[in-house]
């Protein structure tokens, strides 16, 4: 169960205005600075601090406040590919009942407060008319981000051999060597430096005959 709620954190919103009369209505509209670690770690996320459009619909039910709501952002993150920096758009709807501590889940006064614990631990509440909006908002956040985002569709990444951005050079590329042939390429290179070896003293032995001749 929520534990003091300071109404003056930006994602604690009141309910005391809507009040407890089933059928009530109450439309909230909020800007707020996004909470540090908002998104999917090292991959794609809100920036702390950054604003979060908020716009929600509570209503008053028996058992107590449904909230429904869209949290509109600007997230942040890396490419997969190319690992160039990545800006994504965000929109994330989401939908929570936050219950009257002292009601079940069909509306009736509970006889003792903290009745069906384990059915407690699964549902979030509202404390003095407050709601804390952050737990709901954080998940609808992850998963309305991309796992792996990209920078574009048709991303052609890094090479993996020396990692240049393909973007930049689609025809990049090095001349692969088939390694069952790489030992037969020594023994040409070798050969051929045997024979330029050869040709050199051969031409060295005929300059020093015409040497001999001449004296």
């Amino acid at each position: 169960m929520n534990t003091h709620l300071d109404h003056r954190n930006p994602l604690v919103f009141d309910t005391h205005e809507l009040g407890r009369r089933p059928g009530a209505l109450l439309r909230l509209t909020r800007e707020v600075a996004a909470p540090a670690d908002f998104g999917i770690a090292d991959v794609i996320g809100v920036p702390a601090g950054a604003p979060v459009k908020l716009k929600l619909r509570l209503e008053s039910v028996m058992e107590g406040v449904l909230v429904t709501g869209t949290a509109r952002a600007l997230a942040a993150g890396e490419c997969v590919r190319c690992l160039e920096a990545v800006e994504r758009e965000l929109k994330a709807d989401f939908q929570e009942m936050f219950s009257y501590p002292d009601a079940d889940d069909r509306g009736r006064v509970k006889t003792e407060p903290g009745d069906d614990v384990e059915n407690d631990e699964d549902m979030l509440f509202i404390e003095d008319g407050l709601f804390d909006l952050e737990t709901v908002l954080r998940d609808a956040v992850v998963l309305a981000l991309p796992l792996q985002p990209v920078c574009r569709e048709d991303c052609l990444g890094l090479c993996p051999e020396c990692g240049t951005s393909l973007n930049d050079d689609p025809d990049h590329h090095h001349d692969a060597t088939d390694i069952r042939w790489a030992a037969l390429q020594g023994l040409v290179v070798t050969d051929q430096d045997d024979e330029k070896d050869n040709m050199s003293g051969a031409a060295s032995d005929v300059q020093r005959a015409a040497e001999k001749q001449e004296k």
